[in-house]
């Protein structure tokens, strides 16, 4: 660990993020929890698989 990150460490713990961020953030976390749930039990959607792009030989 390298002393910038202890310092960003330190101001991080002086001056805490807000209670919308820390929701924020949670929030993301469970949208990816909920999609990798929805893969792993469920499947994806044929319609959400991108197609392969075929190359143009030159």
């Amino acid at each position: 660990m390298t002393p910038f990150w202890l310092l960003r460490a330190k101001r991080w713990a002086a001056h805490p993020p807000s209670a919308g961020r820390v929701a924020l953030v949670l929030a993301v976390i469970a949208v990816c929890l909920l999609l990798y749930a929805v893969d792993r039990f469920v499947g994806w959607p044929e319609w959400l698989t991108p197609d392969r792009a075929h190359r143009v030989p030159r």
